[in-house]
This record gives structure tokens, C-alpha cells and sequence, in this order.
């Protein structure tokens, strides 16, 4: 991934790659508007990740879901990239949800629905929630839905002051797919994702916040400056020492006791020339210069 002061396609950045040919068979049903894309912009070790649909509030549809997945893929395998930034198009919305006409057309059939949700929708989440680098999840205006799965995927949340979170589906009659609503449950616990599927109300970001959907909340204005402060913050650390970080604690949240072997590895740490580095750093009283081995 190259350096980029605009924000550009997912297709532009990364190596050529038609939008066309991330998308199922199912897609090619329903004509895809040119306005529905994964911006993506690289700049300070930061992959900043655009969920961009604006003439329907950044609602997601297949060729974003899968082009969503495809650029996570990419920016870990960048070895420049440090941090991802996720954001919607815009100040009007972070994602409103899914596009719910593809629900009468690539989504009206149980085996349709299912092939949507696991090969889509579930691909692209994981993409997120086991991504070895850090995430941040920039939120103005609506987080509905999807959006609000997207932003529960990501590590850290930051959220304008007149943010909405919500998943009100109970009024379209239909149910979240339980592999969606799992990230939600691992991060704000089975009675918060409950009052807000059952209620079908939408939260602003002080409840949400309240209820463990959010990490802080800053004015309006300042949303996406707080995001790339965040993000320089954790790009000038070790990033070996943050993705075990991640992997830590994703482990902690099983029973399952550690193993001596996992003991162990935990002290992977000292085999590296970061951990060398920073300690040299320390002693002689300057900034570390990481470079992730």
C-alpha cells in the first residue's frame, strides 16, 4: 500500500482489483449504484477504511461487505499499515444498517439469506474482529444495524456527541443472524444487546456509552482528529507487542486455562529487536524507532 493524501477506491490502492469480481452470484441479480465503496487512504502507518454509500447513509450492500473483508486482508498484509480507521462517508452517518432492498431480491430465499450472511456479512466481520492489527471505529451520526456490528468488531470506539446506535429490525420483522449479534454480546453482555433488540429503540452515544458500546465520546467536530490522534498513539508503539496484545485477550475470554506452553510464549517478547530497541530507548532517553521484528 502506497501513501495517498485522498481518499481513493479499494481498488485503486491495493493491486488491481474489479469491485465485479468480489461479488457473489447472488449479486449479479441486483444492479450495484457506482456510489457503493470501500474508500481507503493511507497515510502516518494508519489505513483509513471509508464505508461510502452516502445517497443511502453509508447502508451496506454485498459488493461493500465483500470489498469491506478484501481491504482488511490487504492492510494486514501491508507491513506500512499499524492501524485501521473505520469511518462512514460523511458526518450524516457512520453505517445505517444493511440495504434492505437486497432483501427482496439476493436475500428473499432462506438458502439465499444464509449464503449472504456466512459468506458475506460473517467474512467480513471476522476480517475485523481477528485482525492482528489495532481498530478504531470513527462514528458520526447513525451506526444502525451492520453499522453498529461493524463498529462492536472493531478495538476501540470513538463517537460525535449526537451519534445514534440502534438495531430497531424488530419493526421490519426480521431477526439478527446470531453470528452477527455474537461481537455485540462479547462486548456489551447479553442484557444490553437484549434491551436493544427486544426495544427496538435507538440509543444516543451518552446511553450507548453507558451501556459498554463506546470507548469515549468527543464533540462532533473533532470525531476523526481524536481517531488519528488514537491511531498515532498506537502506531508509535511496538506493533509485534500490540497484536499480542490482541491475541491476549482474546484468548483470556475462554475458561480454558493456559497452557505452560502459552506461558511461555508469552515472553516471545525478548527474542525481538523491538523489545531491544525499547529498552535502549528508555536508558538513553529518547523516542523508540519500532520496526516490528
Amino acid at each position: 500500500m502506497r501513501q495517498s493524501h485522498g481518499f481513493t477506491c479499494i481498488s485503486a490502492i491495493f493491486k488491481p482489483c474489479n469491485l465485479r469480481s468480489l461479488i457473489s452470484p447472488f449479486d449479479a441479480l441486483t444492479p450495484k449504484p457506482m456510489s457503493s465503496q470501500i474508500l481507503v487512504d493511507v497515510a502516518d502507518q494508519t489505513a483509513t477504511l471509508i464505508l461510502s454509500n452516502p445517497e443511502k447513509l453509508n447502508a451496506i450492500d454485498a459488493a461493500m461487505w465483500r470489498a469491506l473483508r478484501e481491504s482488511f486482508e490487504r492492510a494486514v498484509a501491508d507491513p506500512e499499515v499499524r492501524c485501521i480507521i473505520l469511518r462512514g462517508d460523511g458526518d450524516k452517518a457512520f453505517a445505517a444498517g444493511g440495504d434492505l432492498k437486497e432483501f427482496l431480491t439476493i436475500r428473499a430465499t432462506k438458502d439465499d439469506a444464509m449464503h449472504y450472511h456466512e459468506e458475506l456479512v460473517a467474512r467480513a466481520l471476522d476480517a475485523i474482529r481477528t485482525c492482528p492489527k489495532p481498530t478504531i471505529a470513527a462514528i458520526q451520526g447513525a451506526c444502525i444495524g451492520g453499522g453498529l456490528e461493524i463498529a462492536g468488531c472493531c478495538d476501540i470506539r470513538i463517537a460525535g456527541e449526537s451519534s445514534k446506535f440502534g438495531a430497531p429490525i424488530n419493526k421490519l420483522g426480521f431477526s439478527m443472524y446470531p453470528g452477527e449479534m455474537a461481537g455485540l454480546v462479547a462486548l456489551a453482555g447479553p442484557a444490553v444487546v437484549l434491551e436493544i433488540l427486544l426495544e427496538g429503540r435507538i440509543l444516543d452515544a451518552h446511553e450507548a456509552y453507558a451501556r459498554g458500546l463506546l470507548s469515549r465520546i468527543v464533540p462532533n467536530d473533532v470525531v476523526f482528529d481524536e481517531a488519528r490522534a488514537s491511531a498515532r498513539r498506537i502506531a508509535s508503539g511496538a506493533p509485534l507487542v500490540a497484536s499480542w496484545h490482541k491475541q491476549w485477550i482474546a484468548r483470556l475470554m475462554h475458561d480454558k486455562p493456559l497452557s505452560e506452553a502459552e506461558k511461555r510464549s508469552a515472553f516471545a517478547f525478548l527474542d525481538t529487536e523491538d523489545y531491544k530497541e525499547g529498552m535502549s530507548a528508555f536508558f538513553e532517553k529518547r523516542k523508540p524507532v519500532f520496526r516490528g521484528r
